[in-house]
């Protein structure tokens, strides 16, 4: 059995125990079917770092919006608290290189875990910040969630070089093209060093929408215990 139908077969499986043991599922998006419809990604315009006392240990919760001074922010705050042995992220993403960056700080401090908690969901550039643990948790109720980039989000430079004509236009396609393929190889590379399998960029993050369209509004996809574990999102046997 091929490893897409297998996944089918364990989220449908995990839906079944759900319905029997009657556990309560959270109000699902109806644009993208299989995440819920408010995720707890944290409402912070930038990601703040508190060491908190968890688990008989200290924790550094990570929570908010990437921002392109997060990796320096992480990297001095794991400086200051050496005894941090976990990192629990909640995030809609951000910047995608400052996300890279940071996870790659998290792997050179050796051992150091990553987890997406119950309840909190870890969006887009917050996945690559997640991939530097060592283990990684994803745990049951938390939301690794994925998409496909775009590079396409300022309308404003897109509206002005339309109406500078087809010269400009041609231009901003072009530069929008070159940084898309240089962050797809970043992309790529990233999940090499930290062990994930790039089929999670081929089978499911290039697989979504980039922006909605009148036929298909699904633009970001959340991972089930199945999925994070096949792809070697999480690592850890918990």
């Amino acid at each position: 059995m091929s490893l897409p139908h297998k996944l089918v077969r364990a989220a449908a499986a995990a839906g079944l125990l759900a319905c029997l043991t009657g556990a309560a599922t959270p109000a699902m998006d109806p644009a993208n079917p299989t995440c819920p419809l408010t995720p707890d990604w944290s409402a912070n315009t930038m990601m703040k770092l508190t060491p908190v006392a968890k688990k008989g240990g200290k924790v550094l919760l990570a929570e908010g919006r990437i921002d392109a001074g997060l990796p320096d922010r992480l990297n001095a705050a794991l400086a200051a608290n050496p005894d941090v042995s976990e990192v629990w992220l909640r995030s809609p993403g951000g910047d995608a290189r400052a996300g890279n960056a940071a996870g790659r700080v998290i792997r050179s401090n050796f051992g150091l875990v990553t987890r997406i908690p119950a309840g909190w969901a870890c969006f887009s550039a917050c996945n690559f910040v997640f991939m530097g643990g060592q283990p990684r948790i994803v745990d049951p109720g938390g939301l690794f969630i994925v998409h496909m980039f775009t590079r396409t989000g300022d309308r404003q430079s897109i509206d002005m070089s339309v109406a500078m004509g087809t010269d400009a236009t041609r231009e901003l396609i072009g530069d929008i093209e070159q940084d898309a393929a240089l962050l797809a190889s970043e992309d790529n590379d990233f999940l090499i060093r930290m062990g994930v399998s790039r089929k999670l960029l081929t089978e499911v993050m290039y697989q979504q929408k980039a922006l909605a369209n009148a036929d298909d509004k699904s633009t970001r996809r959340c991972l089930t215990q199945a999925e994070v574990k096949a792809y070697n999102v999480a690592n850890n046997n918990e």
